[in-house]
């Protein structure tokens, strides 16, 4: 065999390998990032739930010290503006977590 035509298939060999290696490292890198990508929506979504928990709060508390002291709130009234904030928590953790997975 001819010493250049041995050369340029060996050439050709390690460019094959070299195309398989950049292939590999490029799909590595894009579950990476989709892994990343997909912390970071979890995140978002913790961090949006617990701001709608604490406006919610802040809200019960300042309609709470807003009212007049010789005009209490009943236990019962408590409970269902309790139940109002719950429910408004979970239907926003519902739709974040339907959001994520892409229902």
């Amino acid at each position: 065999m001819n010493p250049l035509k041995s050369r340029k298939q060996l050439l050709i060999a390690e460019s094959e390998l070299n195309r398989a290696q950049l292939v590999q490292e490029l799909q590595t890198i894009s579950d990476k990032v989709r892994s990343f990508a997909s912390r970071a929506k979890t995140i978002s979504s913790l961090a949006s739930a617990a701001a709608t928990l604490i406006t919610g709060l802040a809200s019960f508390r300042r309609k709470k010290e807003s009212a007049p002291a010789a005009e209490k709130s009943s236990w019962l009234q408590t409970i269902v503006k309790g139940a109002g904030l719950v429910s408004t928590v979970w239907q926003t953790l519902r739709s974040q977590h339907r959001d994520q997975d892409g229902i």
